[in-house]
């Protein structure tokens, strides 16, 4: 048994997590290239190596001739059955090669061989190894900023952020902790080239399903992302178990989910949309935090008409278009928003055969521009029990039944009370009947989208 041979075996197969049956490959195959170097040619040696003991052999296949004109292909006759005696002419004799007898090129060049095979063996098993990393996302330290692309080690390789897939204003730090998507990796000469990214939107979706369990799991489906990196991106959840909600799912408790996701992109804002199948809802939703009065949707075109009250037309479109961009890219329709005395001066609810008059009694809300960031830890959920709608008609109808209260009050007569036992228990306890503002809100709501 070679017991340094096996030894140095295990060590490499150990700290480089090399086959050892590759590592027999390079050994074998540095032994031909020393009997090539020392004979001239190694067309007829062969090397047998016993992968359990380490034993190895460099054999021969040489012809039996009369007259030997090539002495590394052929033998003697004379020779050949010095051997053993049974030999004749034209038969195959395997003629053992002492390794030891190699001169200092030849065993140099066996040297250079293995270690030839040693780092490509390296190379490939890192490469494989980032390889099965690509469209994921992996958490490494910065290194250094070469001015147009930032190194990042991420262990026994690089990974290389172009200038294309920084996100403008973000400043990393030598020694910073950060997280990157892996976009490709590259095989080279000088090992795998990993490139990585911190704009891809797929780096959002790869950070939920690291903070909720529910998206890891399948639970809650992420049908759509649409991103503007280190400002704001907009993203269409499904739930495929009714008892599960999607949207408060991404969220988390206090926030605590989608909070974490904000920090580790530096406070980018992040929007919670519900995804519905029916394009005219999905891009109702996809404008939030604006109200939509109507939408019409051609499913063969990929466009849209929104039309929106007069004071939600900024709040629609955004600072810049950004708004209104994003719930393009999120839903893939190209959406033209109108207000609502545009669409009335362009005949547009004629057209649609829809007698409306204006949301005369809807809250008027005044939006200012410059204060868009209308979410406290970064995010908005866009779908809640209660909507907005509903919130101002329980109040306009709470405070339209106190006035009535009030005025009853004072104007009470004899006649108008009610005396019976059933009225006479409700007057003792201040019990009345429940305002259902949810209902009615979703009448107002279906009102809209007719």
């Amino acid at each position: 048994m070679n017991t340094e041979l096996r030894e140095a075996l295990e060590l490499l197969e150990k700290e480089k997590g090399i086959p050892r049956q590759a590592l027999l490959e390079a050994i074998a195959s540095s032994l031909q290239q020393a009997c090539r170097n020392h004979f001239g040619s190694a067309d007829n040696v062969r090397v047998n190596i016993d992968p359990e003991t380490c034993e190895y052999s460099v054999i021969a296949d040489k012809v039996v001739v009369e007259k030997v004109e090539n002495p590394v292909s052929e033998i003697s006759l004379g020779d050949a059955r010095l051997i053993d005696p049974q030999y004749q002419l034209d038969d195959i004799v395997q003629v053992p090669i002492n390794s030891k007898s190699f001169g200092r090129i030849a065993t140099q060049n066996a040297k250079g061989v293995i270690v030839q095979r040693i780092r490509e063996e390296e190379r490939r098993i890192l490469y494989n190894e980032f390889f099965s990393m690509e469209r994921k996302v992996v958490e490494g330290t910065v290194e250094r900023d070469n001015g147009r692309s930032v190194i990042i080690n991420l262990g026994k390789a690089d990974g290389y952020l172009s200038e294309n897939e920084q996100v403008r204003g973000e400043r990393l730090q030598p020694n910073e902790k950060v997280k990157v998507y892996v976009v490709e990796v590259r095989d080279t000469p000088r090992g795998p080239r990993v490139m990585v990214s911190r704009t891809h939107p797929e780096l959002v979706r790869r950070l939920f399903e690291e903070e909720v369990s529910e998206v890891r799991e399948n639970i809650v489906e992420i049908k759509a992302i649409s991103r503007e990196a280190g400002s704001r991106t907009k993203m269409a959840v499904e739930s495929h178990n009714p008892d599960v909600d999607a949207v408060g799912a991404c969220v988390g408790l206090n926030g605590n989910r989608v909070n974490a996701v904000v920090e580790e992109l530096r406070g980018e804002k992040i929007d919670i949309i519900s995804y519905d199948e029916n394009p005219a809802y999905l891009i109702e939703n996809a404008l939030s935090p604006a109200k939509v009065i109507a939408v019409i949707a051609d499913q063969d075109n990929k466009d849209a008409l929104v039309i929106v009250p007069d004071t939600q037309l900024s709040l629609a479109i955004g600072k810049e278009g950004q708004n209104a961009r994003l719930a393009a890219k999120l839903t893939g329709y190209k959406i033209d928003i109108k207000s609502e005395s545009q669409a009335q001066e362009q005949g547009l609810f004629d057209d649609m055969g829809i007698d409306y008059h204006g949301e005369e009694d809807e809250e008027e809300y005044e939006y200012d521009e410059d204060e868009e960031e209308y979410e406290e830890d970064g995010y908005s959920e866009s779908s809640s029990d209660l909507t907005e709608d509903g919130q101002a008609l329980e109040a306009e109808a709470a405070s339209d039944y106190s006035d009535s209260a009030e005025g009853d009050e004072a104007d009470a007569s004899p006649e108008s009370i009610d005396a019976s036992p059933e009225g006479m228990e409700s007057a003792k306890t201040g019990e009345y009947p429940e305002i259902d503002a949810e209902n009615a809100a979703d009448d107002r709501e279906g009102e809209k989208h007719e």
